[in-house]
């Protein structure tokens, strides 16, 4: 991500590195454990994991004092002091109403601003978050955590990335370790270790509405932690989610998108997300197209026709807007949207032929859609998107049969190693380009 870096300055006179972006209601993220924004190019499974939560939103975004981009030197390091932060991005950006999401340390920033500034937080939704730092693992524990982070930073960030990730990801568990390292050094982290706040009092103070989202097996911050918030927040809605692991971007990440979405909706712009909104240059582009339209119309007549194709528009919708699609336009009998990540383009394609293949076991009017996929930099114009990568994407979707999906060779090598089933389905000539365009079936893994 290419951020547009702003400053600002604490009650304390600390600087503090914010960005903002996209347009909607506004979302304020309180960073995860000690992530730096700037560092989404190093993990991007971050940032395309946040694409479909910040879908069709003004989000702000900033790291905490001490932390990447953030004054590192001659800053007071507490938990406190990470609250200050958090209310001087807020105060700068100007922001009256808001959703506030925290995850895990921001989490204890959220809960101190939302029982602080009732009237300013819309929604809070909180993370694997404690209240007491010592409810995550004695203090005995937790000092022994901060001498190791200070003798041996490099060891001690593989331990937590081990932690967070349960080693199911060994290399991106060695890339979010190098990542904390960049962002943050040991001392930082050891004295937040070393601040065992206790924040249960306030709890009773929150008024607002608040979900609360833990994995039951938590291996890094105990599920018990998020028990105790839910019970003691007036207003607050506990959902366990399966799973060991504690970084939110792996495991079943989508249970996390669909809760974080539900709770946070609804909002006007979640079915339409203006293509301005998403990050600027390279995309990928999904087409649909409803098979047989014309025919059904003609055999169903207008009125049940489009009945159908209403369920057809609310199916794509809703898949789309679970995995961050932007919907660019629609045809009648498809649809055209934008992806920032490769990853969830092809995810949502899975997702929409599931989705379909689930509503045809029984549906009287049984519905097949072929997808087309391509990536590259399309040409911006008054919300809409053109130029060769749209040509293309469009092109392969019109050879696609029903229930399949089909992707250009750009989408093919962008997911390499990510899993996904591609078949070689050979060159093909495709109308308005002078070479034949080899292109790929994506299966879903067995």
């Amino acid at each position: 991500m290419s951020a547009d870096v702003r400053y600002c300055r604490t009650d304390d006179g600390v600087q503090i590195a914010y960005t903002v972006y996209g347009s909607g209601p506004p979302l304020v993220i309180a960073p995860y454990f000690f992530e730096s924004f700037d560092n989404d190019y190093r993990t991007a499974v971050w940032f395309d994991f946040l694409a479909p939560i910040c879908a069709g939103r003004q989000v702000l975004r900033f790291d905490n004092r001490g932390v990447g981009l953030s004054q590192r030197e001659g800053a007071e390091l507490s938990v406190a002091g990470f609250n200050l932060d958090l209310e001087a991005v807020v105060d700068a950006a100007g922001l009256e109403s808001f959703d506030l999401l925290g995850w895990v340390v921001g989490g204890v920033s959220a809960i101190n601003f939302a029982a602080k500034y009732p009237a300013k937080v819309a929604h809070l939704a909180l993370y694997a978050c404690y209240a007491r730092s010592t409810d995550i693992m004695p203090r005995e524990a937790l000092n022994s955590l901060a001498t190791l982070c200070r003798t041996n930073w490099q060891m001690a960030s593989r331990i937590f990335t081990d932690m967070s990730t349960r080693v199911v990801a060994p290399e991106l568990g060695l890339t979010l370790a190098e990542s904390f390292r960049s962002a943050v050094s040991g001392d930082v982290v050891a004295a937040i270790l070393e601040d065992h706040v206790d924040y249960t009092g306030v709890l009773s103070q929150i008024e607002v509405p608040t979900l609360v989202l833990h994995r039951v097996n938590d291996s890094a911050v105990p599920f018990a932690c998020s028990q105790k918030l839910a019970s003691l927040i007036s207003d607050a809605r506990l959902i366990p989610l399966k799973g060991d692991i504690n970084y939110p971007p792996l495991g079943d990440w989508e249970a996390v998108v669909r809760a974080l979405r539900d709770f946070l909706e609804p909002v006007e712009t979640a079915n339409k997300v203006p293509a301005d909104t998403l990050p600027a240059g390279f995309r990928t582009i999904l087409f649909t197209d409803l098979v047989g339209h014309t025919a059904m119309m003609r055999r169903l007549g207008d009125e049940r026709g489009r009945e159908v194709l209403r369920d057809h528009e609310r199916i794509i919708r809703d898949v789309l807007r679970e995995h961050g699609g932007a919907e660019v336009k629609t045809m009648g009998d498809g649809f055209m949207a934008s992806f920032p990540s490769v990853t969830r383009a092809v995810e949502c394609a899975l997702a929409l032929q599931r989705a379909f293949a689930d509503r045809n076991e029984t549906a009287s009017e049984p519905l097949r859609v072929r997808v087309g996929l391509n990536a590259g930099e399309p040409i911006e114009d008054e919300g809409d998107l053109f130029g060769e990568t749209v040509i293309l994407a469009a092109r392969i979707a019109a050879i696609a049969q029903g229930g399949e999906i089909l992707a250009s060779m750009a989408v093919r090598e962008l997911c390499a190693g990510k899993g996904f089933l591609f078949a070689d389905m050979g060159e093909q000539v495709m109308r308005g380009f002078e070479d034949p365009v080899r292109v790929f079936e994506i299966k879903r893994p067995a």
